[in-house]
C-alpha cells in the first residue's frame, strides 16, 4: 500500500482542526437514495476529484450524474459560471439534458487537442479559473502528479470535478476523494427484468468502506 493510499484509507481518522470535516460535509445529492446512503454526507463530494471507471462509454454514466448536473447548472446560472465538458467522446444530447432540468445556457464544451497533457491542462484551468461550478472530463491517461494537482485545485476552489477513465486504470494510485467502476448489471443474454440497471463498485470513498450496489 502506497503512502497516498494509506492517508486516504476510510478507516484513518483525521482531526477536525485540519478542515477535513468541512471537506466531507460539502456534498450534493446524487438523486439516487440507494447510492446516497453509501456516500459521506449523503451525496457526491463537491471537493476533490471523483473518478468513474467504465469499460466503454454509454453505460449510463451520464444518467447517473443528471440530478446533480441539473442542480449545479442552476447554481451556475445564478453565479454566471459554467459547467465545463472536456473532451467528451460524444456530443451531449441537448434534449435529454433539458429534459432532466439542466440549464443548457451554462454548458461549455471544450475540445482540447488529442493527448493526455492537453486534456489534463484544460481540466486544471477549468478548476483554477474559478469560472466553473463543475468540470466533467474524459481522460484516457493521468499520472499521479497530475491527479494530485487536480485534487488540490478541486479542494481549494470547490469545483465539482468528475473524471471518466478507462476501467484498465482503476488499480492505478490516485488521491481522488471518490473512485468507483460502473458496469451493466447483467450480460445482455441474461436481461430479464433488470434491463437498464447498472452495477456500481465503490473502490474508494473517504469516510466509508468500499461497497457494491445496483441501480
Amino acid at each position: 500500500m502506497s503512502l497516498e493510499d494509506l492517508l486516504s484509507h476510510p478507516l484513518l481518522w483525521r482531526g477536525p482542526d485540519d478542515g477535513s470535516a468541512d471537506l466531507v460535509s460539502a456534498t450534493i445529492a446524487t438523486g439516487f437514495e440507494a447510492l446516497d446512503q453509501y456516500l459521506p454526507g449523503g451525496g457526491w463530494p463537491l471537493v476533490g476529484i471523483n473518478e468513474i471507471f467504465v469499460e466503454r462509454y454509454g453505460l449510463g454514466e451520464l444518467s447517473l450524474l443528471m440530478p446533480a448536473l441539473a442542480a449545479l447548472s442552476n447554481r451556475a446560472a445564478e453565479a454566471k459560471k459554467w459547467v465545463v465538458w472536456i473532451a467528451p467522446p460524444f456530443v451531449p444530447y441537448a434534449p435529454a439534458l433539458s429534459h432532466h432540468g439542466v440549464d443548457l445556457s451554462r454548458m461549455l464544451l471544450v475540445h482540447p487537442s488529442p493527448g493526455r497533457a492537453d486534456a489534463l491542462w484544460a481540466v486544471e484551468q477549468a478548476i483554477r479559473s474559478q469560472s466553473s461550478v463543475a468540470a466533467l472530463a474524459w481522460v484516457k491517461q493521468a499520472d499521479i502528479a497530475a491527479l494530485r494537482r487536480l485534487q488540490l485545485g478541486a479542494e481549494t476552489y470547490r469545483c465539482w470535478t468528475v473524471l471518466f477513465r478507462p476501467l484498465a486504470a482503476i488499480n492505478e494510485s490516485s488521491p481522488a476523494t471518490l473512485r468507483f467502476s460502473l458496469a451493466p448489471a447483467c450480460a445482455p443474454s441474461e436481461v430479464n427484468g433488470t434491463s437498464g440497471r447498472v452495477r456500481i463498485d465503490i473502490r474508494k470513498c473517504r469516510g466509508r468502506r468500499p461497497h457494491s450496489l445496483l441501480l
